[in-house]
């Protein structure tokens, strides 16, 4: 079974199920013979060549601003690449439930999900929606499916000098779309041209910066200058984001949006250990790892969550000779899915460059090695704590690459 649990805890229906299978076995899995590996990649960085599609925008969010007005900006410059985006969630929707009946239905109802939301996180919604046109339940879906369908290599690395480096390759859009002509994810690409890198201030200061998809207000990537860096990645279970969901929807809603939290994180924790506090004991609506970097020597940890407790934070330990740490979508403990086998080959290039030559070059040509890169890789972010750098960068995988 793909990605572990993925088919039963994501797809929900046993025909939505089928319909993914032959879409795999006729459109992908006749292209490769999975794994795709190739050896460490050298000399990417700067990034350069056919897996570099492009840099990211930086803009800047003022928190002092109502949360209605703060995202104007971004979504001024981003609206047409927004409305092609929800356009093509609506295409997919209709492929599976013909005759607009779902996009209806998330019309109709999602917007009285809003209200149960967050603040200030529902009145950027209701801002976004407004700035860009599109209606606010399909605003509100933008926002809540990251919680079930983002899939990423994440890692913390201290070098020998004492510096921390955290690099990750956010993964989006599987089983969205074949497009058999492009041999690409249709929702993947069409992700790309949102990707914006933002300054998050406050009183003409940084509060926190990350990587955001244009229309999205929770955090997946971030960095608070010279405290810590984050990263979130989906963890599979049966007891998944859509059971949460689900469970918020009929009123139950002691658990925490994942991405909700993380930016609260960013926004508030003062030092690492508050930020692994919270990351660690915060009651959730979907299952994830938490890749969190701080700035003192052996800050780095992977938190493995379920919906409601923590079941495992994994630290950088020099004394054992463990400089990084390494998370795709697998407990670290127990072996990853034999299709989808990111850690090892990442693994291995992490362990050939070696902990006196980590940097955010070297960082950046482990994730930029197939299958780590694959057809799924939206962007890649660098981070490095000491002196508050993020930079992200767009991404491409050419054939021959792994679909996942």
């Amino acid at each position: 079974m793909l990605r572990g649990d993925h088919l039963h805890a994501k797809m929900g229906s046993g025909l939505l199920c089928l319909s993914v299978l032959a879409l795999l076995y006729t459109s992908v899995s006749t292209q490769f013979v999975p794994p795709y590996t190739e050896d460490c990649r050298t000399g990417m960085y700067p990034p350069k060549g056919p897996t570099f599609k492009g840099a990211v925008t930086w803009y800047t969010v003022d928190l002092d601003l109502p949360p209605s007005k703060r995202w104007t900006e971004v979504i001024t410059d981003k609206k047409a690449d927004l409305v092609t985006m929800i356009a093509a969630i609506k295409d997919l929707a209709d492929a599976f439930v013909p005759s607009g009946k779902l996009i209806n239905l998330v019309d109709k109802d999602l917007p009285l999900i809003l209200n149960t939301l967050p603040y200030p996180f529902n009145e950027e919604i209701v801002g976004i929606a407004k700035d860009s046109g599109v209606p606010l339940g399909e605003i509100v879906l933008f926002n809540i499916f990251y919680e079930v369908f983002t899939v990423c290599t994440s890692m913390v690395a201290e070098g020998e000098n004492g510096n921390l480096y955290h690099g990750r390759n956010l993964d989006f859009g599987l089983f969205m779309g074949w497009d058999t002509k492009n041999k690409s994810w249709t929702i993947t690409e069409k992700l790309k041209p949102l990707v914006v890198n933002v300054d998050f201030r406050r009183n003409n200061h940084t509060v926190f910066k990350s990587t955001n998809f244009a229309g999205y207000v929770g955090m997946l990537t971030g960095i608070r200058p010279h405290t810590f860096t984050l990263t979130m990645n989906e963890r599979f279970s049966l007891d998944g984001g859509y059971i949460g969901i689900l469970e918020w929807i009929l009123g139950k809603r002691d658990g925490m949006w994942m991405s909700f939290l993380t930016r609260s994180v960013l926004e508030n924790a003062t030092s690492y250990e508050d930020a692994k506090n919270q990351l660690a004991q915060t009651e959730l609506l979907a299952p994830a790892y938490f890749i969190l970097g701080g700035n003192q020597t052996g800050q780095g940890c992977v938190i493995t969550r379920s919906r409601l407790l923590s079941l495992d934070v994994w630290e950088l330990d020099l004394k054992l000779g463990r400089w990084y740490v390494l998370e795709t979508n697998y407990d670290h403990w127990k072996e990853p899915l034999f299709l989808d086998d990111r850690r090892t080959p990442a693994m291995k290039c992490m362990n050939e460059t070696m902990q006196a030559n980590i940097s955010m070059k070297t960082m950046y040509d482990v994730l930029s090695t197939k299958p780590v890169l694959n057809k799924l890789t939206t962007y890649t972010t660098l981070m490095e704590v000491s002196n508050g750098r993020l930079e992200s960068y767009i991404r491409d995988c050419p054939d021959p690459c792994m679909p996942w």
